[in-house]
């Protein structure tokens, strides 16, 4: 026996009224779903004809029950290579000072992780982000724009002097330290006309002493 009322039937079972209304309700369901959708993707995506033509509609729409602080889309995404590198004056054993070439961090960090299948974060973002640190802390002229701009400095030194000390040490006492950035274009794919310049630009920083703080624990200037 069947009883009225019986939440299992199949859709196809409700009378034609019953039908209209579910599917009027399902529609409508769905279109405010993909307006909903479509309005934060406009919020949250880079500036765009669509989001500039309906920029005020869509403000109207987020703000400010539905307002975003975080950024799913990167705003600007990195059309450039930054490379880290170092270079040290030492005091040889004869008293002759000698300046080293440039070691390139990055490029040593690369082949690390190209080999390594699960890489740390520290292999992946730490001198990136040291170097991006000092950036936000100092001006064009590398003058420190505020309070931490010292601290910037000597997390750079530790973390070259973490690295090459041992290299360094080999061959004299480290004086002092010299960091730049060698900035190069991406290259656009095949299909693009754009044209850029292959030609790298670089932003070195003064020489800075090195002090015992800057080395790693167990090791000392010689």
């Amino acid at each position: 026996m069947q009883l009225y009322g019986d939440e299992s039937r199949p859709p196809a079972a409700l009378s034609l009224p019953s039908r209209i209304v579910v599917s009027v309700a399902a529609g409508a369901v769905t279109l405010a779903v993909a307006i909903h959708l479509a309005m934060m993707f406009l919020h949250v995506a880079p500036s765009n004809t669509l989001s500039k033509q309906h920029g005020e509609a869509i403000n109207d729409y987020v703000f400010p029950e539905y307002e975003q602080n975080w950024k799913l889309f990167a705003p600007n995404p990195l059309q450039q290579n930054i490379a880290v590198q170092a270079r040290a004056q030492l005091r040889t054993k004869d008293g002759e000072r000698l300046t080293t070439g440039w070691t390139d961090l990055s490029a040593l960090d690369g082949r690390a992780l190209l080999h390594n299948p699960v890489p740390s974060h520290t292999q992946q973002n730490e001198l990136r982000r040291a170097w991006e640190y000092y950036l936000n802390t100092h001006d064009a002229q590398d003058r420190s724009t505020g309070m931490r701009g010292e601290l910037a400095e000597q997390y750079i030194r530790r973390i070259v002097m973490q690295r090459m000390s041992t290299r360094w040490t080999a061959r004299g006492a480290v004086e002092q330290m010299q960091v730049r950035s060698r900035t190069t274009a991406v290259s656009p794919p095949p299909w693009s006309t754009e044209k850029i310049s292959d030609k790298p630009r670089y932003r070195q920083v003064p020489w800075w002493q090195v002090t015992a703080a800057d080395l790693p624990e167990g090791a000392r200037i010689q």
